[in-house]
């Protein structure tokens, strides 16, 4: 099936131009403009942030079973679903005090917690991997896919940390794109680790605000 899906994308994913000999596909190029738009309304706490996300993760999924990063494009088709909640978190979400949903940091307990189901969670992404697809980097694969569920969450919920998260997931992105050849994506997740040092500061200021239209 996934076979099927990927031949009948193939006009999308034929190459636009050639970088560093290298092609690059029509659909990187819009995903990459679609995914800095996404970024710049999370920075301002705006939720069409969230239906950029949806639409960005679908162009990614594509892109990315295209280069047999199997856990990258799965990951995709979850953002999906958790973009639904997160945009339903900012429109209508409450804090632990009953009121709208705010900017605001982790508890030292939850960060902990959250740190150790994300590495528990690793090598079992990573066994999947190796059991279930003919990935060639299960383990690098894996790592930045439960980071980015951990920093999905974190956004959803408005926690700050989530920028934190995202620094991390992004950098590593870059050497495992870059080891892939998908160089457009690779500026893409270069930027994205420097706008998310960005979003920090934002959110830090933002701290206790709801979202860009109040």
């Amino acid at each position: 099936m996934l076979q099927s899906l990927l031949a009948l994308a193939q006009p999308v994913l034929a190459p636009a131009f050639t970088a560093w000999g290298v092609p690059v596909t029509w659909i990187e190029i819009v995903a990459f403009a679609v995914s800095l738009w996404m970024v710049g309304c999370e920075m301002r706490v705006h939720p069409l942030a969230w239906p950029l996300a949806m639409l960005s993760s679908l162009m990614y999924a594509l892109l990315f079973a295209d280069s047999k990063l199997y856990g990258e494009a799965s990951l995709q088709l979850f953002f999906v679903a958790m973009s639904l909640w997160g945009w339903w978190q900012w429109l209508r979400g409450r804090g632990d005090d009953g009121a709208a949903l705010v900017v605001h940091a982790l508890t030292a307990r939850r960060a902990v917690l959250a740190v150790a189901v994300t590495l528990l969670a690793w090598p079992l992404v990573a066994g999947m991997l190796i059991r279930y697809t003919d990935s060639t980097v299960p383990w690098l694969d894996a790592l930045p896919t439960v980071g980015s569920i951990l920093g999905t969450w974190l956004m959803g919920r408005k926690f700050i940390e989530s920028w934190w998260t995202w620094i991390a997931v992004n950098a590593f992105s870059v050497a495992l794109f870059g080891y892939k050849q998908l160089w457009l994506t690779v500026i893409l997740y270069a930027l994205f680790t420097a706008l998310s040092g960005a979003g920090l500061r934002s959110w830090r200021g933002l701290r206790g605000h709801v979202d860009a239209r109040h």
